[in-house]
């Protein structure tokens, strides 16, 4: 399954059975921990939820990402209606964020001409994950990346229940995720230049809706307190992230922390366990785990540009030799033809690899134009039959 062509949420349907996929977590606070151990909760996908479906490709945190998304909205739909089908679940999913008014389709989408629920939530997902760094708080969403999207999953469940008012719900619980950041930013004995920047962005972020400026901080914290227990873990593993972005934490921020636990109404404990958790994570995958990017925009935009590259490279070379050595049957059977008549399915076969064949060449000029490794999801969303069979991880065999 490659989550970054079309047709992958079909591909994930037919991988992964309803069944199995309830039966992965018996409770929402198991799948929570799911997420957690999986980055997904720290704005960070690597590692799936269970059960996962199958893909050759090393995946980005992008799309590990979309698919703990699908696969988290999915499990709240089936643990809401066990009787429910993909079908209606997807359907419910794509109502609920037109509704929410999250992960509006661009220009692209609007002229496609897909029109199945799943391709529209393919559409929906994958401008939800971008309007996290293009959307109303710009500054912030770039800056927790998809720490937020777990707020999808909370307000999503809300739905299930019968609150249509998910708009409202979700700038509530946005707001008091960016509060709880800037409290945990402000809570250190000496914030360097970087946190002194990221606490005046999430001010302002913070002053945009007028009637939450003005709001007193215990207020907030009584609102924080009549959350419900999962929201109220997630807000304190947030802070987590907000003090040990530098991997260190100085007696305020652990001063904060307790406090903060307290004020929730926490037991006695989770905020140690939330960083343990979180220094796990970080020592699990041997990387610096971070809340806040500091660098240089454009530093950061070539970096990023970088691993994309690197990726398309890497994957449209696994393809390449996959093709070739799909072919390499043909070389056998040419020559077997020289001595016997072919049966009628070796006939097929010779016939389909000399196809995608002619196929690969063509597909491969797509690579020397000005973005051309942009245009190949296009070419397999709209042509798909232009490509070669290796290049669609998501075909479904019939």
């Amino acid at each position: 399954m490659n989550p970054s062509s079309a047709g992958w949420i079909k591909k994930f349907i037919k991988e992964i059975d309803q069944k199995a996929l309830c039966n992965a977590y018996a409770e929402v606070d198991d799948l929570y921990h799911g997420l957690k151990s999986g980055g997904f909760i720290y704005g960070m996908s690597l590692v799936g939820l269970a059960p996962q479906a199958k893909t050759t490709l090393n995946l980005t945190i992008e799309e590990h990402t979309k698919i703990n998304l699908l696969h988290a909205l999915c499990y709240t739909y089936f643990k809401k209606n066990p009787k429910g089908e993909y079908d209606d679940c997807i359907a419910a999913i794509v109502a609920f964020y037109q509704l929410m008014g999250k992960g509006q389709p661009g220009l692209l989408h609007k002229l496609s001409f897909a029109k199945n629920p799943s391709d529209n939530l393919e559409a929906i997902i994958n401008a939800r994950l971008h309007e996290n760094n293009l959307g109303r708080n710009a500054e912030v969403s770039s800056l927790i990346t998809y720490v937020l999207l777990f707020i999808d999953i909370l307000v999503f469940q809300e739905y299930l229940k019968g609150d249509q008012e998910v708009q409202r719900a979700f700038d509530r619980m946005e707001h008091l995720c960016i509060q709880s950041c800037t409290w945990a930013l402000e809570s250190k004995l000496q914030p360097n230049k970087y946190d002194h920047m990221f606490i005046e962005m999430l001010r302002n972020a913070l002053k945009k809706p007028l009637k939450h400026s003005e709001i007193p901080a215990q207020e907030l914290l009584e609102q924080m307190a009549e959350t419900s227990l999962l929201f109220k873990q997630f807000l304190m593993d947030v802070c987590c992230l907000g003090v040990w972005d530098d991997r260190m934490m100085d007696a305020a921020e652990l001063h904060f922390l307790q406090d903060f636990e307290k004020a929730l109404g926490l037991e006695p404990g989770t905020a140690l366990a939330g960083v343990g958790d979180l220094d796990q994570f970080s020592r699990t995958h041997a990387q610096s785990v971070r809340l806040f990017e500091h660098a240089n925009p454009v530093k950061l935009l070539y970096k990023q540009s970088s691993a994309m590259v690197k990726t398309l490279i890497l994957r449209n070379k696994n393809r390449l030799i996959k093709e070739l050595a799909e072919s390499g049957e043909l070389v056998k059977l040419l020559t077997l033809s020289t001595v016997r008549d072919l049966n009628k399915k070796e006939k097929q076969k010779v016939k389909d690899q000399l196809l995608d064949i002619c196929k690969t060449v063509p597909s491969l000029t797509l690579f020397l134009l000005p973005g051309g490794s942009l245009l190949l999801p296009i070419m397999v969303k709209l042509i798909p039959k232009l490509l070669p069979s290796a290049f669609n991880e998501n075909a479904i065999d019939e």
